[in-house]
């Protein structure tokens, strides 16, 4: 730990420039992030006094393929990008206390831990459900008072809520566990809380990519103990680059039609007597398909399908990505993406038909591109972002294109981060 002023000086030494270029993949982000990380210092300072801190920092995520299936334990392909949360953090004797960016978190007193019902979908639930499950883990939890600012866009398929809970893990993994608990472990904690303690029926991939880091292909069939393998490529040799598009349509009031994906998937699985679709063979539920049809319904048949190929789509993906085959990684995720609209179903909420700028922003980016790249719905879909993989000498063109229908800044362009949540200094 060093005092809060001496890293500010180390930072405007330039001390870590190599450092920060590691993390964020990109020469030209230093001076912001060197600026960014001097204000969040500055911030804590203001707030707690000039004490000694350590900074974490955890990255979003990009679902790459593998839409909707981490929860019937299936398979996917995700990236950890250079938007990230960054903490500034000190030690705390009885309380863990966070303002996030403008956002101030209530207190978490450390003797408190039991779930509460008023905090279900809320930062102060996900902070006590990460503790109280560490604790049930044997890991040791303390308090810590922390500043936190983040580049991770909230309601974009980036996976804000899947950070925080990561880096909150991360935090007290370095503080109290000397970094030593495994970042699948802090993926599975943060799970936890999510489900139980923030009460949303999420899958375990987003948390996953965030903590593991890297472009990482995930096999849940064990979700107690899932595969996690890295793929080893870089996309820059193939020329293209990744865009994420903010749509700016919120989030906000679609926990129903989330929750009803797994929900409709789940009761097909119950038909064949199983837990979750991973565990039904593909050639029953086609031989049986009618007695499904008439147990279940029209949209869990056609969610179901969606989930049987598009784990064959991750396989294929990967496949392509190791044998360097790009056009076909790009036909791949296009395929999964009109499989999306088609079958799953999440390109926007039934429950307001009017509006659904997912599916404009995908009309649109389509018209754009056309032979300069592909794009797909992103993350859980109804509202958020789009993924686009952009050929290199367009993506000027295409941000400016699309930014006249989205607004100024709503085209990201985006690198894989090699690192998931880890201490920075």
């Amino acid at each position: 730990m060093k005092k809060a002023s001496l890293v500010i000086k180390d930072i405007q030494d330039n001390k870590y420039n190599e450092l920060l270029n590691e993390v964020y993949v990109d020469s030209t982000l230093i001076p912001y992030q060197r600026e960014r990380y001097v204000k969040a210092i500055e911030k804590f300072i203001s707030l707690y006094g000039d004490k000694e801190v350590e900074i974490y920092s955890t990255p979003g995520r990009s679902e790459v393929c593998g839409n909707h299936t981490d929860h019937q334990h299936g398979e996917v392909l995700a990236a950890a990008i250079n938007l990230d949360i960054i903490a500034v953090v000190a030690y705390h004797d009885s309380h863990i206390k966070i303002l996030s960016d403008d956002y101030d978190i209530q207190a978490i007193q450390m003797n408190d831990l039991e779930k509460r019902n008023d905090e279900l979908g809320t930062s102060e639930g996900l902070i006590r459900g990460v503790c109280a499950r560490y604790l049930d883990l044997g890991f040791k939890v303390g308090g810590f008072e922390a500043y936190m600012t983040s580049d991770v866009l909230q309601g974009s398929g980036l996976s804000s809520s899947a950070a925080f809970e990561v880096v909150i893990g991360t935090v007290l993994s370095g503080l109290y566990n000397q970094m030593s608990i495994d970042p699948v472990t802090i993926a599975q904690v943060g799970q936890y809380s999510e489900n139980v303690y923030f009460g949303k029926p999420c899958g375990l991939m987003d948390q996953c990519a965030c903590s593991v880091g890297s472009l990482i292909h995930i096999d849940f069939k064990d979700n107690e103990h899932p595969v996690v393998e890295k793929v080893d490529v870089d996309f820059s040799q193939f020329e293209h680059s990744l865009c994420i598009v903010d749509v700016h349509a919120s989030h906000a009031d679609l926990t129903d039609d989330y929750a009803s994906i797994p929900y409709e998937m789940k009761e097909v699985a119950k038909f064949f007597g199983k837990e979750f679709l991973r565990e039904v063979e593909e050639e029953d539920f086609y031989n049986q398909l009618p007695e499904v049809r008439k147990a279940t319904n029209d949209r869990a048949v056609l969610r179901t399908i969606h989930l049987f190929e598009e784990n064959k789509r991750v396989q294929k993906a990967v496949k392509a990505l190791n044998d360097a085959q790009f056009e076909t990684f790009k036909n791949v995720i296009q395929a999964s993406g009109q499989s999306s609209y088609k079958y799953l179903q999440n390109i926007y909420s039934n429950h307001d038909v009017e509006n659904q700028a997912v599916s404009i922003a995908i009309a649109l980016s389509e018209e754009i591109l056309k032979d300069q790249g592909i794009c797909r719905v992103h993350g859980g879909g109804f509202a958020g972002t789009i993924q686009a993989f952009v050929k290199d000498e367009f993506v000027e063109v295409y941000k400016e294109e699309i930014e006249k229908y989205f607004g100024k800044g709503s085209c990201h362009i985006l690198k894989v981060r090699k690192y998931g949540g880890m201490k920075i200094l």
